[in-house]
């Protein structure tokens, strides 16, 4: 990548970033109306989606990501980026060439007998061909895109000065989201995905995994082709879950073939371990026999031990209608903020889950989606950042099963395979309990304990309010007498600097350096302190 380009990309993501503060700050400065702040809103989602359609590569897959977080950012900006879709111009075939020839270290001819020279699928990591081994395999070739891995540390070299900035000069909304965890997470999914020997061994994991399981279809690997710019797997054939007619040749219902899908991947959220973290259309097929294909696992998550137990309590507890149990799960997830009533969110859930999609039109759901974005920016929620990833593994999915079923309540649909599931597990004692603890009788005792203990919590959090107040007192109070202190040494050097006094002028200099580097590390303590805030109060 030259070096012309690599300037031009910086230039124009920097000043995307500038106009955006400025014409924020402004709107800030001079008080707009709520209406005048969403068309701004949309007309910045307008022009990001734009430039990121123009400079391609890591920046589509970070739309991406900040399409899913309507918890955070306007719903305005986040309706101009929901279909971003992965899709950039195949290479020239001579660059892919040159790639397999340098990676294999012979003629294509050696390796392959046939090689397609238009690519079935083109992405912004990699593109993926078709070819034929001399054995008379047909295989699907997946090639690095050529200067990809110098593209993409460019474009992390820029997003991590705007981190920086954003980090230290940017309100940062609700939840204390803390974006440098953010970033570092998506520069560990992406740099996984600049590997495809990671690739293949994740692929290789999701493999052994479901080898019991004949509703699953997961391509073989041709290891001895594979290196960290080629990946070569089994070609199989399958249909997109949106093509209607295929899906209605299937021997099975569109019922059963969703349930198979939720089979595959609750799983993959419940179980401690790797989950496809990218299950879009074109990664998820299905073969004739209403078999499952799983592709793609470049982008992948991983779930710890302690949070999938948390996230079986909370499938439990809504499944069993006890909402006072699932918003305690969410609460220990760390999706609830510490300012969040337990019984409002209850009454919330409660009246969501008891509402009927099915009785909408498209329209409708279309306004209800706006609504529910809206009410989810005024609760006090979060997602939580270690969850960004699973939580676009599951609005995937669920889109593709409202798309498949969209006359089916999904909690319906869903019940059987999770309770199946639990079996499996041998935990159908604990979901038993959650159906006794949802009963009125139950709840009453619930609510007496609550309203015996509510003295003790009420009083807990008026002292813990008033530590974190002192504390922060504390933090600005030395803040205020550094810059104080700060500005006396400039003063003093000034004064140095006049009377030609060096010693005055040298003296002044060293203190006004010290108050200064003490200014910038207390300040660098009380961010880190608020950002890491909730979880301290949880």
């Amino acid at each position: 990548m030259k070096a012309k380009s690599k300037l031009l990309r910086m230039y124009k993501v920097f000043s995307l970033a500038l106009l955006i503060l400025m014409q924020i700050y402004w709107y800030k400065w001079t008080r707009k109306s709520e209406t005048e702040w969403e068309k701004l809103w949309s007309s910045i989602g307008k022009r990001f989606r734009t430039t990121l359609f123009e400079l391609e590569g890591l920046l589509i897959k970070i739309g991406q990501f900040i399409s899913i977080r309507s918890d955070l950012l306007p719903n305005a900006f986040i309706q101009e980026l929901q279909d971003l879709t992965d899709k950039v111009p195949s290479s020239e075939w001579s660059e892919v060439q040159r790639i397999l020839n340098e990676e294999w270290g012979s003629e294509l001819s050696k390796k392959v007998v046939a090689i397609e020279k238009e690519a079935i699928a083109s992405a912004s990591i990699g593109e993926v061909y078709k070819g034929a081994l001399q054995d008379g395999s047909i295989v699907a070739i997946k090639v690095q895109r050529p200067d990809i891995q110098s593209i993409v540390h460019s474009d992390f070299r820029t997003l991590s000065i705007l981190v920086w900035f954003a980090d230290r000069f940017v309100p940062i909304p609700k939840g204390f989201i803390n974006i440098k965890v953010l970033f570092q997470e998506l520069k560990q999914v992406i740099g996984r995905e600049l590997d495809f020997t990671k690739e293949k061994d994740t692929l290789l994991y999701f493999k052994e995994r479901f080898k019991e399981n004949e509703m699953v279809k997961i391509p073989d690997v041709h290891q001895e082709l594979c290196t960290s710019k080629v990946l070569v797997m089994e070609w199989v054939e399958g249909k997109r879950f949106n093509d209607s007619a295929a899906v209605e040749k299937l021997e099975i219902s569109r019922q059963d073939l969703a349930r198979r899908l939720m089979k595959i991947f609750l799983p993959q959220w419940l179980e401690p371990g790797m989950f496809h973290a990218d299950p879009h259309p074109g990664n998820v097929l299905f073969t004739r026999e209403g078999r499952i294909i799983l592709l793609d696992f470049g982008m992948t998550g991983e779930i710890s031990k302690k949070d999938a137990v948390s996230f079986q309590s909370l499938i439990e507890s809504i499944l069993a209608k006890n909402y006072s149990k699932a918003v305690e799960c969410l609460s220990q997830l760390g999706f609830l903020l510490p300012e969040a009533n337990a019984g409002t969110m209850e009454k919330l859930l409660s009246e969501w889950m008891a509402f009927d999609l099915s009785q909408l039109k498209d329209k409708d759901i279309v306004a209800l989606k706006l609504e529910l974005n809206d009410l989810i920016a005024a609760l006090p929620i979060q997602v939580p950042t270690r969850f960004v990833f699973l939580g676009r593994s599951f609005m995937t999915i669920e889109g593709i099963v409202r798309n498949l079923t969209p006359d089916e309540d999904l909690l319906k649909l869903g019940k059987p395979v999770f309770t199946e599931w639990l079996s499996s597990q041998g935990n159908k004692w604990s979901f038993i309990w959650s159906v006794i603890q949802s009963q009125p009788l139950f709840k009453i005792f619930h609510s007496a304990v609550e309203f015996l203990e509510t003295p003790r919590k009420l009083e807990k959090m008026k002292e813990t309010g008033q530590r974190r107040e002192f504390r922060f007192a504390i933090y600005e109070n030395r803040k205020k007498q550094l810059f104080q202190l700060f500005m006396l040494g400039l003063t003093g050097a000034g004064l140095g600097i006049y009377i030609e006094k060096t010693l005055i002028m040298q003296l002044s200099a060293g203190i006004a350096a010290i108050a200064l580097t003490g200014y910038c590390v207390n300040s660098w303590r009380l961010g880190k302190w608020l950002k890491y805030m909730p979880e301290k109060r949880r």
